[in-house]
C-alpha cells in the first residue's frame, strides 16, 4: 500500500509552499488534514502523498499545483452562517445608506461555493421589502475566492438537498426555484448584482475598487499574524470612509490593526473604518 503520510521534512516544505502560495498557515501535526484534503487527488493520480506534493511544488507542475491549492483551501460554508451578521447588516448598517441615489457596494471575500454572497443578496431583498423606498439603487456584490473550482459552482447557483438544509429556513426557499430531485437554484433576482471573480487575498486589491461593506468571515484564522496585518491594511484601504468589516465570531483584530473601531451591538460585533 502506498504511504499516505509525509516525512517531517516533506511536510514542512509543503507547509512553507502553501503559506507562500496563498498565505494559509498549516501548522504542526496536521498530517490528517493534508491526507483528507488530498486523498481524492492521490487516488486520481495514483500517487502517494509525498509524490503528489513534490510534483505540485515543481516549477513545471502548475496544473497540479492549482489542484492541490484548491483542495487545501476549500472550506466549509453554509447559508446565513451564525445568523447575527446578516441581522446586523439589515438592522444597523444598511439604514445608514438611505440616500436615494446611493448604490451600496459589498465584497464577499473567500465566498467559497456561494452561500455567503447569495445570503447577502437575500438579506438585501428582505431589507428592501421591509423598508420601501430604501436602497432604491440596489447593491453590487463582488464575490471572490482563490479557488476557480468553487467559483464555478457558486456561479451556477445550484445546490443539492444537503446543501439546502444547512442554514436555510423554509420561508427563504421562496428565493429558489426547484430543479427536481431535491436540487434547487437561486432565482435570477437573487443572482442579479453579484459578480464572481478569482482573487488571492495576499495580492493587490486596487483593481477591485472601493467598498462600503466587506464580509471576510472565518478566513483570517488561517493566516499568519504578518499576513493578517497585511490583509487588514488592504481591507482598510479598500473601504470607503466609515465602511464596515464583518469578521467571524471567533476572529479578532486586537494588536493587528488600528484602522478600525470595534462596534458592539447586542447581536454581535463588527468593525468600522476609522
Amino acid at each position: 500500500m502506498p504511504t499516505k503520510s509525509l516525512a517531517t521534512q516533506d511536510y514542512q516544505a509543503f507547509a512553507d509552499f502553501l503559506q507562500n502560495q496563498c498565505g494559509i498557515v498549516l501548522g504542526d501535526n496536521k498530517q490528517y488534514l493534508v491526507r483528507s484534503r488530498l486523498g481524492p487527488l492521490m487516488e486520481a493520480h495514483h500517487a502517494t502523498m509525498a509524490d503528489l506534493v513534490r510534483e505540485a511544488m515543481r516549477p513545471s507542475g502548475s496544473a497540479l499545483k492549482t489542484q492541490v491549492i484548491e483542495a487545501m483551501t476549500t472550506n466549509e460554508t453554509f447559508w446565513f452562517r451564525d445568523g447575527y451578521p446578516f441581522e446586523l447588516l439589515k438592522n444597523e448598517v444598511l439604514p445608514e445608506f438611505s440616500q436615494p441615489n446611493r448604490r451600496v457596494r459589498i465584497w464577499s471575500a473567500a465566498c467559497s461555493t456561494g452561500q455567503e454572497p447569495y445570503s447577502l443578496s437575500i438579506s438585501l431583498q428582505e431589507y428592501r421589502r421591509k423598508n420601501p423606498g430604501r436602497l432604491v439603487q440596489g447593491a453590487e456584490i463582488l464575490a471572490t475566492d482563490l479557488s476557480s473550482q468553487v467559483l464555478e459552482q457558486a456561479q451556477r447557483g445550484e445546490y443539492d438537498a444537503l446543501a439546502m438544509a444547512r442554514g436555510l429556513s423554509e420561508p427563504r426557499k421562496q428565493f429558489f426555484e426547484c430543479l427536481g430531485e431535491g436540487r434547487m437554484r437561486v432565482k435570477p433576482e437573487v443572482r442579479q448584482g453579484i459578480t464572481f471573480r478569482q482573487h488571492n487575498l495576499l495580492e493587490s486589491y486596487l483593481l477591485l475598487g472601493r467598498f462600503d461593506i466587506i464580509f471576510c468571515r472565518n478566513v483570517l484564522i488561517y493566516f499568519s499574524p504578518e499576513n493578517k496585518q497585511k490583509i487588514l491594511r488592504q481591507f482598510a484601504a479598500a473601504l470607503n470612509p466609515g465602511g464596515y468589516l464583518f469578521l467571524g465570531a471567533s476572529e479578532s483584530i486586537a494588536n493587528l490593526s488600528d484602522d478600525f473601531e470595534m462596534c458592539r451591538y447586542p447581536a454581535g460585533i463588527l468593525y468600522r473604518k476609522r
